[in-house]
């Protein structure tokens, strides 16, 4: 097999989660006085939260305190179950990449308290992963390759063997850099701004389109 783990981001992949985000940043920003706008956190998609509500943070001259993060968390947690649109597919897609033999992972910039969050609003518990990899472990996030190294190592497959799915420009960054296939998916940005930005192996639409191409570009 060529391929044999595939490496998720999840929000964004798994769970469309990021207009919601951005509503918790701005939530818990104002909470310390800032009031930010939703397009403040676009460039800081998929780089962890640290930076995402951070970085809107020093842009409006405040000093960035973990309890903006916190706060950020706390909101979301009240709303992903109602407010956060998980693909009807993603079950079934995941249960058949495992059936047909890969291993999977995801690994997410975002810190383990969220990763709960999400499980919770997809309806899956942690085992359906062979691993799982949160922001919080990783010391140097997206771009960084470190995420995705960590989470090959945890599935027991050299790099070169894992395919990864991710949204963002800096998560399709870090795949390459891991040396892994790199598989855009849309959800995010156009398909066009991650070609041009990010330079994908591939570009899905859709994870209903995944396994096709895993199996096909394993034949």
């Amino acid at each position: 097999m060529k391929y044999e783990a595939i490496l998720f981001d999840m929000d964004g992949v798994l769970i469309d989660s990021e207009e919601l985000m951005a509503k918790a940043g701005i939530m818990a920003l104002h909470d310390f006085g800032i009031e930010a706008k939703p397009e403040d956190f676009i460039p800081f998609v998929g780089r962890g939260e640290d930076l995402y509500i951070g970085g809107v943070a020093e842009k409006y001259g405040h000093t960035y305190v973990t309890a903006m993060k916190d706060s950020a968390y706390a909101h979301y947690g009240d709303y992903v179950e109602s407010e956060a649109f998980v693909p009807p597919e993603i079950p079934s897609v995941l249960f058949k990449l495992r059936d047909l033999g890969f291993k999977i992972a995801v690994c997410t910039s975002a810190d383990k308290g969220k990763v709960v969050h999400n499980l919770r609003a997809m309806g899956v518990t942690e085992d359906v992963f062979h691993a799982i990899v949160t922001g919080d472990r990783i010391k140097n996030k997206k771009p960084d390759p470190e995420i995705y190294l960590t989470g090959a190592g945890l599935v027991g497959c050299a790099p070169e063997k894992c395919a990864v799915v991710e949204d963002a420009p800096s998560g399709i960054k870090a795949a390459l850099a891991a040396g892994m296939l790199a598989i855009g998916i849309d959800t995010s940005f156009s398909a066009e701004h991650l070609m041009q930005i990010a330079h994908p192996d591939r570009m899905i639409h859709s994870l209903n389109e995944l396994p096709e191409l895993l199996v096909k570009m394993n034949a």
